[in-house]
């Protein structure tokens, strides 16, 4: 094998000067071809066998040494005196020029000598090749301008805080360079440029406060203060680096705030009564901001909490002042309420439909009959009342009050002082009563008016979702949590059952809402009636199935049936009503599907929700009547008579005097006389009978007849306090049972502290059930003290 020709030094060095002129041309932007693969190749090799010879041909200490030359005589000879012929923003833009030339001049240079950096460089521990070519810009040129750099720049932040125009991108490409000198270190960019900028910012702020402490009043001052600190939090994400943020903030706050602290808060414009009585919301704010700033740093401000004004009558001034508009806001809807007409309508859950055709004398019904079935009797009947002019001035109350509270939580977000005040302000009139309604039904009646077909409030999809979340959050202010939930779910039930829910995702996007705030215990049965619903489907198909697979099920049966859980769905009362019989065999027919499917489970058939179309044969014109299932038994007793009385009609349906009298009033006495009584009053008696009115006709054909109202907000607040009777008793047991023995006074706040998430207990009320715990043995008196309570097992 033949040996390597030995190359000379300065034929070597020869062929690496054409390179190296070359790629400094380049630079210059002389006309230059840019290097071939070839060519470097050629430089890379020369370099590989100039450096892997034998002694003393090994020339890697003489390559070394020519590297450091090259930049030491590119930068005299070029850089420095294209430099020092420039200035002000022109020699920027040169340095910025030739800091990116020399850094592609390093990286070309230091692939060319690359073998140097793998294995001499590394051997003898000298400064690699990159930091080499660095250092020589370092040592040269920023040495010597960085001074002058730095006054520039500083220059053009000033000029840009007086409101001209400079350029941005080439501050930042500046700064860019005293941070990458460091190679990793800040202590260039901090030592030689942010030092010298942060004391020129504290006396170009010093000047600028001292002259406006004299000239503003105190919001005025804040204002501008504020100003110029994002002015100056902008130019940190524009061209300074992310570590001034802080300290340039912290300097400028000093100046502003700390400075001047007794001197603003003792200016006459700063009192708060005058900023609250001309609505000067955002003023407050400024000053709550300058407050908190000062007690953070109270060790500093001592003389501050001297002063008389302090944050805490400042925010209770606030607090005052959002009160106040509540207020206004609740008269305005007391009166809205009383000056308008009530019409009252009684919502209806309907659960399953049976249709069929009947040939009597005065009617055929096509009957939607809606019957509630459950897997245990229910205990307690619960309808809504909803009310027409008076809902709707609720309604436009409910959205004022979301409007007020977005405007002050706006307002006062950043600051925790002014929050506290504006979430005390709003729990003092979440907990109140507006017009007779609780807040807890208001909120409740808001989201049902949203999330029905038909509601008043007409959104778009993404405006119901933000309603829906700052209704969620009012909810927060209510103590009576648990009353919003039964109001809640009962129009929840009315909206699913008669599928009056205008989006199933809106429902159950409120849901997990309500989860997230008040927990998953506050919406299982929520969630668990909207899973009925998806299981009643299945079930409603299995049931089509069976009906067609039978040939002794009447084929013109068409009949729906949903199965629901009585444990997440609100009671009603349940009643024997006799159903004619054709209604009889659907009933039958459904029970005898039903026990195909499972045998231990007890349908109670809640009648009340029922709901049918009767096609009524007068004779003007045969029209379509929809009527209740009540309404409907009772007028089907008219195809076998043509006269009864109200006793006969009692004995025939088997309800009470209430439900009849309603019956029979819809029927006779409201706006459709669909029977005529006899006497002709506008009062049901005992002692009435009563016709069908043949001649009864209406302009439309198809007649919707509703049951008079009845308001049963009482007795959901009284199922409500019943409920918390449980609840108490269930919170004190699992207290005791873990405790074993506890003092009477810490049961009682232990019990408070567990239901306060759902509401407010009452204190007499829990003594209350103390005394029933132990009447019924779960707990005992200690006998030597009485106030020591004992639980048994």
């Amino acid at each position: 094998m033949m040996e390597r020709e030995t190359i000379p030094f300065k034929q070597g060095w020869e062929l690496m000067q054409k390179g190296i002129t070359k790629l400094k041309n380049i630079l210059e932007g002389l006309p230059e071809p840019q290097f071939s693969c070839e060519e470097y190749m050629m430089l890379y090799t020369t370099i590989y066998n100039m450096t892997t010879q034998k002694p003393p041909h090994d020339y890697s200490q003489l390559l070394y040494n020519k590297y450091r030359e090259t930049f030491e005589e590119y930068i005299t000879s070029t850089v420095l005196p294209s430099l020092r012929e420039k200035h002000d923003e022109f020699m920027l833009r040169e340095l910025v020029k030739r800091w990116a030339n020399h850094k592609v001049m390093v990286r070309w240079l230091s692939r060319f000598f690359h073998y140097l950096d793998r294995y001499f460089i590394a051997r003898r521990s000298l400064p690699p090749l990159n930091e080499v070519g660095l250092t020589c810009f370092h040592d040269l040129v920023y040495q010597e301008f960085n001074g002058k750099v730095r006054d520039i720049v500083i220059s053009l932040i000033n000029k840009e805080r007086e409101g001209e125009q400079i350029d941005r991108a080439l501050v930042r490409n500046v700064l860019d360079i005293f941070v990458e000198i460091g190679m990793g270190q800040m202590d260039r960019y901090e030592n030689d440029f942010e030092a010298a900028m942060l004391k020129d910012t504290v006396a170009y702020y010093s000047q600028k406060a001292s002259s406006w402490i004299l000239e503003d009043s105190c919001p005025d001052y804040i204002l501008k203060a504020e100003k110029c600190l994002r002015l100056e939090k902008d130019g940190v994400s524009l061209y300074l680096h992310s570590s001034s943020e802080a300290k340039l903030l912290e300097k400028v706050q000093h100046e502003f705030l700390s400075v001047y602290a007794t001197q603003l808060l003792e200016k006459d414009d700063s009192q708060c009564h005058a900023l609250v009585r001309d609505d000067r919301v955002e003023d407050l704010s400024r000053i709550s901001g300058l407050l908190l700033y000062l007690s953070k740093n109270k060790e500093r401000f001592r003389l501050l909490f001297k002063i008389p004004q302090g944050i805490e009558p400042v925010s209770s001034i606030f607090k005052q002042h959002v009160t106040a508009e509540v207020t206004a806001l609740v008269k305005q809807a007391e009166d809205a309420a009383s000056n308008k007409k009530v019409c009252a309508l009684i919502s209806f859950s309907c659960i399953f439909i049976v249709s069929m055709l009947f040939q009597e004398v005065h009617f055929s019904c096509n009957a939607h009959y809606c019957f509630f079935l459950s897997y245990f009797h229910m205990r307690r009947r619960r309808m809504w009342l909803i009310c027409g002019n008076r809902l709707c001035a609720l309604q436009v109350f409910v959205r004022k009050v979301i409007e007020l509270h977005d405007k002050y939580l706006a307002y006062v977000n950043d600051y925790h002082t002014f929050h506290k005040a504006f979430e005390e302000a709003f729990e003092v009139f979440c907990n109140k009563g507006v017009a007779g309604s609780s807040s807890a039904e208001l909120l409740a009646t808001f989201c049902d008016n949203i999330l029905k077909k038909g509601g008043t409030e007409k959104l778009s999809d993404e405006a119901i979702e933000e309603t829906l979340e700052k209704v969620v959050k009012l909810l927060a202010y209510i103590s009576d949590k648990d009353l919003f939930a039964e109001f809640y779910r009962k129009k929840l039930a009315r909206r699913l059952l008669f599928d009056m829910s205008a989006n199933d995702d809106h429902e159950r996007s409120i849901l997990m809402k309500l989860k997230h705030q008040c927990g998953g215990q506050f919406t299982s049965k929520m969630e668990g009636m909207i899973t009925d619903l998806t299981l009643a489907r299945e079930n409603q198909t299995s049931f089509e199935e069976y009906l067609g697979n039978n040939s002794h099920a009447n084929s013109r049966i068409d009949l729906t049936v949903t199965v629901l859980t009585t444990g997440f769905w609100p009671s009603y009362k349940s009643f024997d009503l006799n159903l004619p019989p054709e209604l009889v065999k659907c009933v039958k027919v459904f029970q005898e599907f039903y026990q195909t499917k499972t045998k231990h489970r007890k349908l109670t058939w809640i009648y009340s929700l029922g709901t049918c179309n009767i096609s009524g044969k007068f004779e003007p014109k045969t029209m379509e009547l929809i009527v209740t299932t009540y309404q409907a038994s009772a007028l089907l007793l008219f195809n076998s008579s043509d006269r009864l009385s109200y006793s006969d009609i009692m004995t025939e349906l088997n309800l009470t005097d209430d439900y009849v009298v309603r019956i029979l009033h819809s029927l006779s006495c409201a706006k459709y006389n669909i029977l005529t009584k006899v006497p002709n009053t506008k009062t049901i008696s005992p002692t009435d009978y009563f016709e069908f009115n043949s001649k009864f006709t209406d302009k439309m054909r198809r007649i919707k007849i509703p049951l008079p109202p009845v308001d049963e907000k009482k007795k959901v607040i009284e199922d409500v306090i019943l409920d918390r009777r449980y609840n108490i008793d269930a919170s004190m047991v699992r207290i005791m049972k873990s405790r074993k023995v506890l003092d009477h006074q810490q049961l009682v706040m232990e019990c408070v502290k567990q239901l306060g998430r759902m509401f407010k207990p009452d204190l007499k009320a829990i003594k209350k059930r103390i005394e029933d715990l132990i009447t019924r043995d779960y707990l005992e008196r200690d006998k030597d003290k009485p106030n020591l309570l004992r639980y048994l097992a």
